[in-house]
């Protein structure tokens, strides 16, 4: 069976080494950065299953490393970090982070978390639908269901939908949702998200009126609020 790849970036060598030998301990193939120097392309030419990236990196810092990742590609991402403010952890999750850990930490528990994130992305893969009650979007086909109704989307509206949902309380921005449908990017082009959006909600609305779940966030973008309110 093919191991699964591990990419740290952390420009403190030694805890990039401790974490690497925990982790090929536990079967995995690590690669380390000590900082964003290449990575694109390295993630683009060998599709890595999971990123751990330090905050505070030399030159571009982790954040907005995590921002520029998650517009090209859709692989889980750990951050490292001594920020411990509920703030800080707000920035790291906004900007695309999956999972964020405080330093200084337990290379177990690094491991353990590396672990869990891992299997939920197989999981949600390996499901035939993607659900959060009483949202069901079809993996595989162009299917949508809430409350038991099938929605009339068009690919655009499903294709966003079916991002929202794969990962609730994320914030995407327009640039983000234009680049995951069509594979490039288009700054003008994005900004028609915002008319998707509108009429996505509107028929999310007329399913479960009682709910609100499609979220804009001032300057940064749109995201799934859940559990829904």
């Amino acid at each position: 069976m093919e191991k699964e790849t591990v990419v740290i970036v952390e420009d403190e060598t030694k805890v990039a080494e401790l974490l690497a030998d925990y982790l090929r301990n536990e079967g995995y193939d690590v690669h380390c950065f000590i900082n964003g120097d290449g990575l694109v392309n390295f993630i683009a030419d060998n599709k890595p299953s999971l990123l751990l990236l330090d905050w505070m990196l030399p030159g571009m810092d982790g954040l907005n490393l995590c921002k520029r990742v998650r517009q090209l590609y859709e692989l889980p991402i750990i951050m490292l970090t001594a920020k411990s403010e509920e703030e800080d952890r707000l920035l790291g999750f906004e900007s695309g982070a999956d999972d964020y850990i405080c330093k200084p930490f337990s290379p177990r528990e690094v491991v353990a978390r590396v672990k869990a994130l891992l299997k939920r992305a197989k999981a949600q893969i390996q499901d035939d639908w993607i659900s959060l009650d009483p949202i069901k979007v079809g993996q595989h086909q162009n299917i949508v269901e809430i409350a038991g109704q099938t929605l009339d989307l068009t690919p655009t509206e499903f294709h966003i939908l079916k991002v929202l949902v794969s990962n609730p309380n994320k914030v995407y921005s327009r640039e983000q949702l234009f680049y995951k449908y069509h594979n490039e990017s288009d700054e003008n082009n994005a900004r028609k998200i915002d008319s998707h959006i509108k009429n996505l909600r509107k028929k999310v609305s007329a399913a479960i009126p009682e709910h609100d779940i499609i979220k804009s966030v001032y300057g940064a973008g749109y995201k799934l609020m859940y559990p829904f309110s």
